[in-house]
Order: C-alpha cells, then structure tokens, then sequence
C-alpha cells in the first residue's frame, strides 16, 4: 500500500542552521588581552597601535564628561558611547580621509576624530546650525536621527564615489534595532546590485533601546543578512579594537578594487544608557549582565595588549586623560561663545530661496528679533 507521507523537498531548519554557521566571529584578542589569531593580526607599527589606544582613552573622557554637560544643561541631545570605543574607533582608523563618514546619532566620535572640530559637535548636539556647518575636506555627514536611513544614503554616495573614478569608501553604522529598518535592506541592496564602495556596519548593542536584540529577528546573526543582497557580511568582536581594525581594512580594500560592499556586525555593549533622555537601562539590564560586559571592556583589553608589548603605562594614560579634559574645556568654552541662533537663522538656512509663507514669517521674526 503507498505512503500518503511525501518527502520534503528542503530541510527547512538545516537551511537555517547552515546560514548561521557561516558567520562565527572573528576576534583576535581575547578578554585577558592575549592573541588568539595570530593569521588575522593586522599590520599595525606600534606607534598607530599606541594612537588607537590614545583615541579609545579620550573618546572615554569625553563621554564621562559629555553626559555632565548634559546633566548640566549644557548640552542638548547626546547618546552615551562608553564600551562602543573599539566598535567605533577602530573602524574609523581603519578609513583614509578621502573616505565618507554617514553616522547615527551614537557615532560622533567617528566624525570627530575624521575631522570635525569638537566645538562643532557640541553646537551639534545643542541643535545650532554651525554645528551642521561641515569645515571644507572633512568629509562626513552630520549624525542621521532617523533609524536606518543613513543606510540608503550611503548607497548613493558610494554609487557617487564610484561614478566618479574615486578610490574611496563611504561607510555607514547603525544599532541592532536598524537592522529592523526597511532603510536597511534597501541600503544593501541597492549597493549590492551596483557593487558601490560601502562598507554598513551594525554595532549590536544588545537592546534596541529597551527591546533585547532577540527579539528584533529570528536571525542567529545580524550578519548573516548580508545574504539577502548579495553581499559578504562578517561578524566581529566589537569590544576588541583589532579584530574590527582588521575586518574593517579589508572591507575597505575590497571596495575600492571593485567588489562592492560589505555588513559587518560589531557584538558590543553601551555601558550608559540609550540616550540622556530619560532613558534607564536598570529596567531592562540586569546588573548581572552589565557586569558580564564589562570584563570585556575595550580599554581594559587592549591595555593589557600593549602593557605586555611595553606600548603603554599609567603614564601615558593619565596624559591623554589630561590632554582630553582640557581639549574638551576649550571646545566648550568655544560652543558657548557661538552667536546665539535665532529663529530667523533656521529659515534662511532651510531654503536658498523661502516660499511665500516662510518669507512672511521670517518678516514677523525679524521685526521681533531687532527689538
């Protein structure tokens, strides 16, 4: 008697797994600061590893003292950045000054240390139109507020660049709850099919502000996403600075020989919260995991890499740390002489030439303003 049982022409869950065991993750120094992959070191002199270890030290200042301006009232929007050094930094030194820079609204340490002047940043976060004024040959994007988006962006300017003959990148981040953007795919995609020079990555922070990553996707990986345009995508240690130095290198270099983008997936961790705007991660984190994360601490690890290379010491760190805190006094005080933006500013600068209403308005502003 025939079977009624027919034989599956897939194996749904075989599929899936077989995608995920793809993208295991690459890192080179572990948590005690040793190297566990030797093949992958990139080749770094020891002056450029002592500058990358300089810039984590400073930008770890500069958030502890970004989030007391802003208990202070002294600055306006800012997003914590502490324990995304190595995700951030790293990526960034891997880039030429040629390269674009399309940030979110956590990534400006990225554009600062690609050129902006850290007053500029300040008046950024402050929403003042020079902090939106880009100094001529930095090239970067003032931070995207809307989720994702910067994604599609960097498709275009990549496309740009490649039209253009350029041999340069444009590269992008968001968090893992991008990824849950249709901004996203349609980034990707249209970089994939154009093989634009674009490097997207997704700093997986765990949380999509409150919403644990496991419950943005049914993927094992971010990275794995990469499979649906068409592109490489890899998965890395985000909270060791060479593993993301390497990965990012050699995106870069693969871009502008022609072979189009790649996703990389920094796994890391916010230590602060989401944003200074009211956020409290307490009610959403444990404090079982935070402290899970902070022995994977950027700093801590690649301290502990160049102390044993005799590359750095207690020294040197309380210099940059002295070093940042006065940079950061400088630029403050260089915010708050800024003109004071009036209403009248932001119209003009909206449109090189004002609609009919926006001319009545700015009428009525300046009669007001010249009071």
């Amino acid at each position: 008697m025939a079977s009624n049982t027919q034989k599956a022409y897939f194996d749904a869950n075989t599929q899936a797994s077989k995608i995920a065991e793809q993208f295991e993750m690459l890192q080179i120094l572990n948590e005690e600061g040793k190297v566990v992959n030797e093949a992958a070191m990139p080749q770094l002199s020891d002056e450029q590893l002592q500058e990358l270890m300089r810039r984590m030290v400073y930008t770890r200042i500069l958030d502890q003292r970004s989030i007391s301006l802003n208990r202070q009232g002294r600055l306006g929007f800012y997003a914590p950045t502490a324990g995304q050094e190595a995700s951030q930094l790293a990526s960034q030194f891997a880039l030429e000054k040629e390269d674009f820079i399309l940030p979110g609204y956590r990534d400006v340490p990225q554009i600062v240390w690609h050129g902006l002047p850290l007053y500029k940043a300040f008046l950024w976060s402050r929403g003042h139109f020079e902090g939106g004024q880009i100094p001529e040959g930095v090239n970067i994007y003032i931070p995207q507020i809307i989720i994702g988006a910067q994604y599609v962006q960097t498709a275009g300017v990549a496309l740009g660049l490649k039209k253009r003959g350029v041999k340069a990148v444009a590269i992008t981040y968001t968090g893992d709850g991008g990824t849950s953007q249709g901004d996203f795919y349609e980034g990707m995609n249209f970089a994939g099919a154009l093989k634009a020079p674009a490097i997207f990555i997704v700093q997986n922070n765990q949380f999509a502000i409150s919403t644990p990553r496991e419950k943005q996707t049914a993927a094992v990986t971010l990275a794995q996403k990469a499979v649906a345009a068409g592109i490489p995508g890899i998965q890395v240690d985000g909270m060791d600075p060479l593993a993301v130095y390497a990965a990012v290198h050699d995106a870069r270099e693969r871009a502008i020989n022609g072979e189009g983008p790649t996703l990389i997936e920094t796994i890391t961790y916010r230590y602060g919260p989401h944003t200074m705007a009211g956020d409290d991660p307490t009610r959403y984190r444990t404090s079982e995991l935070d402290n899970e994360w902070e022995k994977k601490d950027p700093l801590v690890r690649f301290r502990k890499f160049l102390e044993e290379k005799g590359l750095w010491s207690e020294e040197k760190e309380n210099e940059v740390i002295e070093h940042a805190k006065e940079d950061i006094k400088e630029a403050i005080k260089k915010a708050d002489a800024a003109p004071k933006q009036k209403v009248t500013d932001l119209i003009s600068h909206m449109y090189e030439e004002l609609p009919q209403n926006l001319k009545e308005q700015y009428e009525i502003y300046k009669a007001k303003e010249s009071k």
